[in-house]
């Protein structure tokens, strides 16, 4: 009975010390599925066009803050090109800033964005807004973390995107989100991927969004931080959620104009 004994305790205390992180850093992947319609004429367009979009993110947190950023890319983004005629185009993959951040205070519920528009940067400042969420029982393992399933639905709008007659439109659609979360509480720290904070009682290690249109998956969970880059990003023009998607559509539309018969045309995130 004693070996038997002792694997028990070492056992606990194993499981013991895991319950106790609370500081880390996450690698997460995202794969996005594009959502773009095309008239019939299309210049082969439907052909030229990504049908996914992948890219890596980290999340580092302690101190029940976080601070979420995209990762350098592994390789650059292809322009792909298409049409005859004189009325080629090109298409260009842009993600996000590079030095756009999300910060997060889950004790203040706040959260506080460094966001790149451009050649210029704002702050935007918000509120962070729990979901309504709905926990199950079932549960399966994500890198050595048992992690529990919680659903929720977000009714809200999304860009989509068309081609009518080789030019690129974005119109705001009514939009209704079905969410699937993986979270586990042998990390008790309230956040997880992208605008995912301060919503479940663990740290969420996977989300997927319509059945698989946007999925994030923890790829590594490191014990180390840097705990001083977790800080609110400062030295740019504040606005608010509302003012920022104004100044971006403002943008966009700027460039759509812009882009002529040999048209680019550019995807962000």
């Amino acid at each position: 009975m004693k070996p038997i004994a002792l694997a028990t305790i070492a056992a606990l205390i194993a499981v013991g010390a895991r319950a106790q992180q609370n500081q880390g850093v996450v690698v997460y992947s995202r794969v996005v599925q594009m959502q773009i319609r095309f008239s019939e004429s299309n210049d082969g367009m439907e052909n030229v066009l990504p049908k996914t979009r992948s890219d890596k993110f980290e999340l580092s947190f302690a101190n029940n803050a976080s601070l979420w950023k995209q990762m350098e890319p592994e390789e650059q983004d292809d322009v792909m090109a298409g049409g005859g005629g004189g009325g080629g185009f090109q298409v260009r993959m842009i993600g996000a800033g590079a030095d756009d951040i999300m910060y997060s205070n889950f004790d203040a519920s706040r959260r506080v964005e460094l966001r790149e528009l451009g050649t210029k940067k704002y702050i935007v400042e918000d509120s962070i807004r729990r979901m309504g969420w709905k926990l199950s029982e079932e549960t399966k393992t994500i890198l050595g973390h048992v992690c529990r399933k919680a659903t929720s639905q977000r009714i809200g709008t999304r860009m989509m995107m068309s081609m009518e007659n080789g030019q690129m439109e974005r119109k705001e659609v009514s939009d209704t989100s079905n969410i699937v979360a993986w979270f586990t509480t042998t990390i008790p720290v309230s956040s997880g991927p992208g605008e995912y904070q301060g919503q479940l009682p663990g740290l969420i290690l996977e989300i997927d969004v319509n059945n698989g249109r946007t999925v994030y998956k923890a790829l590594e969970i490191k014990q180390k931080v840097d705990v001083a880059v977790i800080k609110e990003p400062k030295g740019a023009k504040k606005l608010t959620p509302a003012e920022f998607n104004k100044e971006r559509d403002k943008m966009l539309e700027e460039m759509s104009r812009n882009s002529g018969p040999g048209r680019t045309i550019r995807i962000s995130n």
